[in-house]
């Protein structure tokens, strides 16, 4: 009771702090206002530092203010509607340096000698690989929708930091206009590495840009004192977009005491409303594992032996249904998987469709309506974001022919964001309902329900901040005993390691804080942020409600620098007040966490839904 009354407090305040903050507008950006007691900080030490010559330069090159990077002026879809039906007659591509230079002032420069090295071992993007991306040519027409696209698209890139694309009216000829595509790249080569314990640990190095031509290549190695090999290692190499036809290219090896796998994947998607086709192929080999990595999260003792193919093509359609809506997009897709065992456990009634010899068929109609607005200080530290906003409804049917018996299957799964108008927050909301039928019984069904909020970004004492609130509940019908649901992280209570809560049945709350630090010290941005999370696991045929419940609450602290390609770093002590026995009351940890990302309303390949 007393972490229910917390929390409530805690949302209610919360709530109440960002009541007399003005709606934010979508497509703007507002710049943050300095907090007063940061601000009486930095100004105390800034004086101080001026006492000296070498930490009056130590001051001016390692700290910063948030207001001096980056142009929060961002073009929005009225912007590109007034040079509507104009005429594009050139189209140019600058791209700018990693560190020093920004939108707001293009020729900046950096007085730090550890940038000035970075700037001059990076290689920029090849004006190639930007063109090859670009889906505006010269002498098109104006498209505000096609403008909004294509700088997204070029956002999303792994090696770029951020775009802006800016029109210029021709002072001869009113219906020309010129386009000028204004690009930051990343410090694309990073590292990366942990130990597990006294006796694993990796370190791999990486670059998502090699010599700016757009690849990507990482190669990681991989130790055990006890397990065999000893010393292995993981490499990938990706090519992004090959010849302009927006078909991705991934392979890898693997070989180290967790797995020896080979897969090659080839993937093009529906990048925008108006894409005609996407599809996909995957090959596996797999060689020495306990896990099935593709098909679900379980794992096994016995050591397994399979190869894994997967290919899926999907196609717009066009039956008038509103034809109007250049947003709306109709989609059929059809999906073949096919799974062969060279080794592995005994199949019985608990695993049969694990680890069994399959033919999987799938197909799916979806409708689906999507754009996006921008904005800011949400996932990342200030540059944009495109945030979708939209609906997907996906209709889902198969048929598994196994070597012990065929079933079919089906699912309908909904989402939906963003669709109030007018309003400074973000919601999102999704449900999933599936099962396999086996003649005349359900299998492995499930229902799965999403809630996410994502607060307007307001004023706690002049800090900005936004809260996340995140609601899900799972629960499975006639599941296999080896499935169950768990608590780990993302799946439940952040740092909770354990495996004795699990069920068939789960209910989480995550509750979120993020206070936004206005300083930067060498464009490493700050956060710091509180957190509250319960969830309550146990079996299908019982009450969620009447099962024990296990919480987690703390404080945290995450580092990022937008221009380089590392992982957030991110430093949290927890505390869990109910916990089972494999847990400690209290957790502290520093890991790296990839940037978390948004619901995405595109047409996808048809997959049945996941029940982890």
């Amino acid at each position: 009771m007393k972490i229910v009354l917390f929390t409530l407090i805690l949302l209610s305040s919360l709530s109440l702090a960002g009541k007399d903050i003005p709606m934010q507008k979508n497509d703007s950006l507002e710049i943050v206002p300095l907090n007063k007691n940061n601000e009486i900080f930095y100004d105390s030490l800034e004086i101080k530092a001026s006492r000296h010559r070498v930490t009056k330069w130590l001051y001016g090159t390692m700290i910063s203010s948030a207001k001096d990077s980056g142009n929060h002026d961002l073009q929005s879809y009225e912007y590109y509607k007034s040079f509507q039906k104009k005429i594009i007659g050139t189209i140019s591509i600058r791209s700018l340096k990693v560190f020093g230079p920004n939108f707001d002032d293009t020729l900046k420069s950096t007085n730090i000698w550890i940038e000035k090295a970075a700037n001059k071992l990076h290689s920029r993007s090849n004006l190639y690989v930007i063109r090859k991306n670009l889906w505006i040519k010269e002498g098109q027409t104006v498209d505000p929708n096609l403008m909004m696209d294509n700088e997204r698209l070029l956002r999303s890139l792994p090696y770029l930091k951020d775009v802006r694309i800016i029109i210029t009216p021709r002072p001869s000829n009113d219906d020309l206009v010129d386009v000028l595509i204004l690009t930051q790249d990343i410090f694309s080569f990073g590292v990366t590495g942990g130990i597990g314990n006294v006796k694993n640990g990796e370190l791999g190095i990486y670059d998502k840009n090699i010599l700016g031509v757009g690849h990507e290549v990482g190669v990681t190695i991989v130790g055990h004192t006890d397990k065999l090999p000893h010393v292995g290692f993981e490499s990938y190499y990706a090519v992004n977009n090959i010849m302009g036809n927006f078909i991705n290219f991934s392979a890898g090896y693997a070989n180290t005491y967790l797995h020896q796998e080979l897969f090659v994947s080839l993937q093009r998607d529906f990048l925008r409303p108006q894409s005609v086709y996407a599809g996909g192929l995957t090959a596996l080999r797999s060689f020495r594992t306990d896990r099935v990595y593709l098909n679900s999260n379980v794992t096994t003792i016995d050591p397994l032996n399979y190869i894994y193919l997967d290919g899926w093509y999907g196609r717009r359609l066009k039956l008038g249904i509103n034809s109007n809506d250049s947003r709306f997009q109709m989609t059929l897709s059809g999906r073949v998987r096919y799974t062969h065992f060279y080794d592995r456990p005994l199949p019985d009634s608990n695993n049969n469709q694990y680890f069994t010899n399959s033919q999987f068929y799938l197909g799916s109609l979806s409708f689906s309506h999507r754009s996006y607005v921008r904005d800011y200080l949400v996932y990342s530290y200030g540059i944009t974001e495109d945030i979708p906003k939209g609906y997907l409804c996906e209709l889902v049917f198969g048929l598994d022919h196994n070597e012990f018996n065929d079933r079919w299957y089906s699912h309908v799964f909904l989402s939906t964001g963003n669709l109030f108008k007018n309003k400074p927050f973000y919601l999102y909301t999704s449900l999933g309902v599936g099962s396999f039928f086996n003649q005349s019984h359900t299998e492995q069904g499930m229902a799965d329900l999403k809630v996410d909020f994502i607060s307007q970004l307001f004023n706690v004492w002049n800090v900005k901040a936004r809260q996340f609130i995140k609601l899900n509940y799972t629960i499975g019908f006639n599941r296999f005993e080896i499935e169950n649901l768990l608590l780990l992280n993302n799946n439940g209570i952040r740092g909770f390691g354990s495996r004795i809560g699990k069920g068939k049945q789960r209910l989480t709350l995550n509750v979120e804080n993020v206070f936004f630090q206005k300083k930067s010290i060498l464009n490493f941005q700050s956060a710091l942020f509180s957190f509250f999370d319960i969830g309550i696991v146990g079996p299908a045929e019982q009450s969620i409600f009447k099962q024990s419940y296990y919480a987690g609450l703390g404080v945290g602290l995450r580092i990022r620098n937008e221009n380089l390609v590392f992982k957030t770093i991110q430093l949290r002590l927890a505390y869990y007040p109910n916990h089972p026995s494999d847990v400690n009351s209290i957790g502290f940890i520093l890991d790296g966490v990839s940037k978390t990302r948004f619901y995405n309303f595109q047409p996808r390949g048809p997959e049945p839904l996941r029940f982890e």
